[in-house]
């Protein structure tokens, strides 16, 4: 294994739409979504475990996390959990790990990527992963990985390419665009040459630091003060006081929509970002009725196209329900029409308003 790769798993979301299963003090990421006896992070870390030395992979969180992230993870220790003290969105959050990073190994190669995606295929992804790592060895150079869209997605941001691929499937980045109309989807789709983005980043760390010296000079500013104190003892001190000062802006907007040294590879895996209850639905195997059932016992009747989750195993009876979504959780039970998946987030402000923070 290479000891000059990283990996940083961003695991700080709250998954809301994942409600009542995910809440704020037990985001999605924590939880077995998929029914396999493994949590979404687990998944990622042992996917990204077959080519990273698990001493390189890092997990950026929320500090109220901590315990949960080390439970779930025992092959690191508490130094590779990067805590923020503040939610300021993925530049500041990436710029601290590659300064950490760069710090313990000039010659580090690191891979950023969400903690809570579905990917089958660990096999092409492992590989795509290392043409990207040897891509990102050219100095300047930041790659990120583009899924084939397969419809005309509205939900995702896309990526536009140049189309002149390097025999590789790599691209060279025209532009990021953001999440789209239906019909301007529908031509990205046609034009062939705009593919998901998918949030997942490979560069050295040298890279993506002259990068954030260059776009965003007064974050990198903020942050490099703290580079002699870096993965000692005074290091939490210094991100408890500066890291709320820091820019909130994604690291899209801040780094790669300015930079024209973007490079896109063409994933050759299936993959879901597991935004919704909708997106897990049409990930997870059906029965004859295409219902979908994840730690449940079943009597289904005449009940079609429904997603079925509980969190203790319990027996759920349904009589002529149809594309609904049926999650039990302790203390909530949520009974919601499958089309409507998106508007949780939003249900769970009416939740709030009524109840505080009890259910959510």
């Amino acid at each position: 294994m290479n000891k000059n790769y990283y990996a940083v798993i961003m695991a700080g979301g709250i998954g809301s739409r994942f409600w009542p299963v995910s809440t704020q003090d037990f985001p999605k990421q924590f939880h077995d979504m998929l029914g396999t006896g493994q949590t979404l992070l687990q998944k990622t870390f042992s996917r990204l475990n077959k080519i990273i030395p698990s001493e390189n992979i890092y997990i950026l969180t929320n500090e109220r996390y901590l315990e949960v992230t080390l439970k779930q993870l025992p092959k690191i220790t508490e130094k590779q959990v990067v805590l923020e003290p503040a939610m300021r969105n993925t530049a500041p959050c990436i710029l601290l790990s590659a300064l950490k990073i760069q710090k313990e190994n000039p010659e580090a190669l690191m891979l950023v990527a969400p903690s809570d995606h579905w990917i089958e295929d660990e096999t092409s992804y492992s590989n795509d992963v290392q043409t990207c790592f040897n891509t990102a060895q050219k100095d300047g150079v930041l790659m990120t990985l583009g899924i084939a869209p397969t419809f005309p997605n509205t939900g995702y941001g896309y990526i536009e390419s140049d189309k002149n691929e390097n025999g590789q499937g790599i691209e060279k980045v025209k532009q990021f665009r953001e999440k789209p109309e239906y019909e301007t989807a529908k031509q990205f789709l046609a034009s062939g040459n705009f593919m998901w983005n998918a949030g997942i980043f490979i560069w050295s760390a040298k890279s993506i630091v002259a990068s954030f010296e260059k776009y965003l000079p007064e974050m990198n500013a903020l942050f490099s003060k703290g580079i002699p104190v870096l993965n000692t003892s005074e290091e939490r001190e210094f991100i408890d006081e500066n890291y709320h000062k820091a820019e909130n802006i994604s690291i899209d907007y801040g780094i790669l929509e300015r930079s024209d040294t973007v490079f896109v590879k063409r994933a050759t895996f299936d993959w879901n970002d597991l935004g919704t209850w909708g997106a897990l639905y049409d990930k997870l195997p059906k029965d004859s009725d295409n219902n979908t059932v994840v730690n449940a016992d079943t009597v289904l009747k005449k009940s079609k196209n429904n997603m079925i989750f509980t969190t203790a195993k319990k027996l759920v009876v349904l009589e002529g329900l149809e594309n609904y979504i049926v999650v039990d959780k302790n203390d909530v039970l949520l009974v919601f029409p499958m089309e409507k998946d998106q508007e949780i987030k939003e249900l769970l402000k009416d939740v709030s308003d009524k109840f505080g923070n009890k259910y959510v």
